[in-house]
């Protein structure tokens, strides 16, 4: 026999799709993938647990997301780990290129 969570007097929270979590929307941050509704790219979740950060300290750092949407960015991550990989490391290679340009010349003896 099914019974109602609302017939038991229990306090059922509405179930969350994890896929509406993730969104990737062409014109906002260049199209890479963004907790929907935040401005926070998969990317920063992954390279922040990348340097040892657990979820809860990601949640916390981030005092709007929820450890659920910080889970999911690095679900989404772990999922596409392959494609994370090169846009990370063209994110870096630019990142030097900018910072090379712009060094002092006394900086690079």
């Amino acid at each position: 026999m099914l019974v109602s969570a609302h017939v038991l007097g229990v306090n059922v929270q509405p179930t969350v799709e994890i896929g509406g979590m993730i969104a990737r929307t062409p014109g906002i941050k260049r199209g890479s993938p963004h907790l929907a509704g935040t401005g926070v790219l998969v990317r920063t979740i992954a390279r922040l647990h990348m340097q040892g950060l657990l979820p809860e300290e990601i949640a916390a750092e981030y005092g709007h997301l929820t450890l659920a949407q910080v889970h999911a960015a690095l679900a989404y991550y772990l999922a596409n780990r392959e494609a994370f990989a090169v846009e990370i490391a063209a994110e870096d290679t630019e990142a030097e290129r900018l910072e090379s340009e712009h060094r002092h010349p006394a900086c690079s003896a």
